[in-house]
Parts: C-alpha cells; structure tokens; sequence
C-alpha cells in the first residue's frame, strides 16, 4: 500500500474529452485503491467493473456518515454536502422512498406518452440549428436546451422559470476551489417550492404536482425536484455532445447507423458506456467495515465508484477501447446498478436516441467544426461535460 503522500491524485480539471483516463491501470494493479480526492481528503476509489457491481448492491454503502459535517469529500460542493445524513438507516429509508415516489414518472408507459413531445422539441431545435452560420456551438443551440425543456415539462417548472433554473442549476454543478464565488442549491429549491406552492392550486400532468398529491410539503418537493433536474440536465447534454464526437470520429459506424435504424439501440448503450474517459464518480460512505479486493474499507470512509474506469475494464468488455455500435452484451454502468440504478434511465434513453437520429438525418454531414484533440472538458465542474462543440455540416 502506498504511503499518504505517494497516492495517487485524482482531479476534476478540464482533460482532451478522448484521452484514456490516467488511472486506467489500476484497474489491474489495484482496483480498490486510496487516493487522494481533488478536497484534499483520502479515499477508496473502486476501479474495476466487478467490485463496482458489487458495491453498488452493498447496503453498508450510502450516503450517510457518522458526522456529515467532518466527512472526507470527493470535492467541495455544497449540494453533494447537503445530502449527506448522519443515519444510515434512515438514509436507506429515505432512498427507497423517493426512488417509489420517481420511479412511476419515469415508467416505460410515461415515456412512450413523452416520446411525441420529445420528437417534436428535437424537430424544432434542429431547425433553429440549421438556420445558424457556421460553425454553431451543437451544446448551446441543441444538446443542452433540448435536455432542458424535457425536463422542465417532466418535471413542471413553467417556461418563464426555466432561464433562471438553468442559470441556478450550471452554479450547483461547480466545484468550490476558494477562488470564485459559487452558487449553491438554496436559490434553486427556494425557487422550485414557489412552483410547488403554485402547482398545489392549479395541479398539472407532471412531477412537482405529484409530489404535491403525495403530500409532501413544498419546500421537500422543491429540493427533490431540483436534484433530478440536476441529474438529468448535463448528463444528457453531456452524452449528445460526446455521442456526435464519437461517432464523427468513427464514420463507418455512424454510416452503418444511418443505413441501419436497427443499430440505433446499440449506438445509444455504446455512447453510454464509452463517452466519458474519466471524472464518472459516485461518492459514497460505509457505514460498517467492507471487506473487497484483498482490503478492507472501514466504516466512515469514503468510496468513490469510477464509472468511467468501470465500463472500460477489459475484464468485463472486448477491446473496451473499440468503440462498437454492435457490441453486445454491453453491461455499463453509467446509469449505476441495483439500488443505485438511475431511475431517469428510460427518459435519457429515449433523448439520445431521439437526438441522434433528428440530428443525423436532417443533417447527415454534422461533424466537429475543431479538430476532435482540441476537444477539452469543463474543468472544476461536477458532471464535467464539453463547455462547447461547435460543429459544421
């Protein structure tokens, strides 16, 4: 075991979008290593696929720590901090509970009744793309406002809040580094438990007034509604941006695509797995010692499960480097696994398929308007997408 000063060091800032991650091969030397996280805390970080399978199916993971105020960080994020409970019991309880309470708007029949509206913003927003000059940022003009809107109608928030979510949503996805002001999460709860306090006396056909008929009150529905917008809005962004550079950077397969709408499904599951290199990390606290890979994780600690390393480990796929629209069996886990399954996973399935073949079939040349080794991600940010992807046709 490494000493404390020769771990390795991991970090949140901006990287070539398709550079391998530097830790890659941890995977093989040690796949449940200590690290130094980008806070300046040590923790275990879980690399290889099977491991992070298997603790994601461990309830003595979770997002509870004795003391959340002293608990080591992944990095500095008041959002992430907020929630963090002192109960591992209760944290369990409160998981399952709101799991219950999203998992119906996100329902195979939900989807399906979206999926017209889904289509139609998809049309609209290509439109708009098509009549800017060129090149046009594809992530300002298509991936994130189509993301968006999605989710603000799933949710509820009306169209004249939704400039100011957005705005309030990019500040909670910051890392706190002391050297800029960050917005935290108040802003955009206090905002969202206004739209709940409204929904209660004019209900809709969407989350936030469910959430009302359920009983909660408005402030909970608020936070709740804020932290799936969160989850939802910049990891979809994120993977159409990534999804139109891989699939530049592979034209045989996007032609095969093009030709082939069969291979659509397996595109999507392929993105999903192959689009970010690195920065794919859930944190996470044991609340009893675990013992995994020859070491034990001891109870407080912090775990931080690599996503990205995970759905390369060449234990699990063939030639995991090889981007292939055909590979199957593809058991990634961007979307987690077992309790900590995305219970948003058919809604995002759904925007990238939709995205790509609108994007691709009314505009069959779109490519990068940059040479794809010029393509960098956003650094000191949670989620760490493309700032920008201007792109040509």
């Amino acid at each position: 075991m490494p000493t404390s000063r020769e771990l390795p060091a991991l970090t949140t800032e901006a990287r070539p979008v398709l550079d391998p991650s530097p830790l890659r091969e941890l995977r093989a030397s040690a796949p449940v290593c200590r690290v130094h996280t980008p806070a300046g805390d040590e923790a275990w970080l879980v690399t290889r696929h099977a491991e992070v399978k298997k603790l994601l199916h461990d309830e003595r993971l979770g997002r509870s720590h004795p003391s959340p105020e002293t608990a080591p960080r992944y990095v500095k994020n008041s959002l992430l901090d907020l929630l963090v409970a002192d109960d591992p019991q209760v944290a369990r309880e409160v998981h399952a509970r709101t799991r219950a309470l999203f998992t119906p708007n996100f329902s195979a029949k939900r989807i399906r009744a979206l999926r017209p509206r889904i289509e139609e913003l998809a049309s609209d927003l290509v439109e708009e793309l098509a009549a800017q000059e060129r090149p046009v940022d594809l992530h300002a003009y298509f991936s994130s406002p189509f993301s968006l809107r999605i989710l603000c109608e799933l949710i509820g928030v009306p169209d004249e809040d939704r400039e100011r979510c957005a705005a309030l949503l990019a500040g909670m996805g910051q890392i706190d580094t002391g050297q800029s002001v960050v917005t935290g999460p108040k802003a955009l709860f206090g905002l969202l438990a206004g739209v709940s306090a409204r929904k209660r006396a004019e209900p809709g056909d969407d989350v936030i007034s469910r959430m009302c008929e359920a009983g909660i009150p408005d402030d909970h529905a608020g936070s709740l509604a804020a932290v799936l917008l969160f989850a939802g809005l910049e990891s979809v962004a994120t993977h159409i941006d990534l999804g139109v550079v891989l699939l530049s950077a592979h034209p045989e397969q996007r032609g095969a695509v093009l030709r082939d709408p069969a291979l659509l499904t397996g595109t999507v599951e392929e993105v999903l797995r192959s689009a970010k290199r690195a920065g794919a990390t859930l944190p996470r606290y044991a609340s009893e010692d675990i013992e995994i890979a020859g070491v034990t994780i001891h109870a407080g600690e912090l775990v931080l499960l690599d996503f990205a390393l995970a759905n390369f480990d060449e234990q699990a796929f063939s030639e995991p480097e090889l981007f292939d629209v055909t590979r199957s069996p593809n058991p990634h886990l961007t979307f987690g696994h077992g309790i900590w399954h995305c219970v948003g996973a058919p809604l995002a399935r759904v925007e990238l398929s939709t995205a790509f073949t609108t994007l691709f079939s009314r505009l069959p040349g779109l490519r990068p308007a940059v040479p794809l080794d010029e393509l960098r991600t956003r650094g000191g940010e949670l989620v760490g997408g493309l700032a920008e992807l201007p792109v040509t046709w």
